[in-house]
């Protein structure tokens, strides 16, 4: 249950959370769609969502962590192996190029203030460029911020929300003036 009672059950969720403050709103969903779908870079949309579902279990974020794990799993991936890399990314089945990546979102994201160059130069040493790395710390930074979002809300959802959200996210992306029905419809 939401930590504001005003907040139904039904609309523990970003965009009804956002939608109480819709000038603070202005051009977060399409950053959030670029960055995570039609933004260019190597990184494929299971990719992309495998970082955020790895940023927000990393953060112990139960509410993102489930509905962009589930995500993820709508594009392909097995949710045994997404835990598989939360509880340790080097015994992990991920492939090795994203390891150093995902070390990166680890550090980024749990102690910012020790990232150094070894941590970008292993990333970009996997054979990704500097847009991909750019793509990086744009997925980990803004799934810190909805995590907290989240997390300060109160907001965990539930088992059926996380996969409507993951069906919803994945077919239809992040910019809500394409999603064909909303939460709690």
């Amino acid at each position: 249950m939401a930590y504001i009672k005003s907040l139904g059950k039904h609309e523990e969720n970003v965009p009804s959370v956002m939608a109480r403050y819709p000038e603070q709103n202005v051009g977060l969903y399409k950053l959030t769609e670029q960055v995570m779908r039609a933004g260019e870079c190597s990184f494929t949309d299971q990719q992309r969502e495998l970082i955020g579902a790895f940023t927000s279990g990393t953060n112990h974020c139960t509410f993102c962590y489930n509905s962009h794990a589930r995500t993820a799993m709508e594009f392909g991936l097995e949710e045994a192996f997404i835990e598989a890399l939360i509880r340790d990314i080097e015994t992990s089945p991920v492939e090795e190029s994203l390891k150093p990546v995902l070390r990166y979102v680890k550090k980024l994201t749990q102690s910012p203030s020790i990232v150094v160059q070894s941590d970008v130069d292993a990333i970009l040493e996997a054979g990704w460029t500097e847009n991909d790395f750019h793509f990086v710390v744009m997925i980990c930074a803004l799934f810190n911020f909805y995590n907290r979002l989240m997390d300060g809300y109160g907001c965990v959802g539930t088992p059926e929300h996380w996969a409507m959200s993951g069906k919803m996210l994945a077919s239809q992306g992040y910019d809500l003036s394409k999603w064909t029905r909303g939460f709690g419809d």
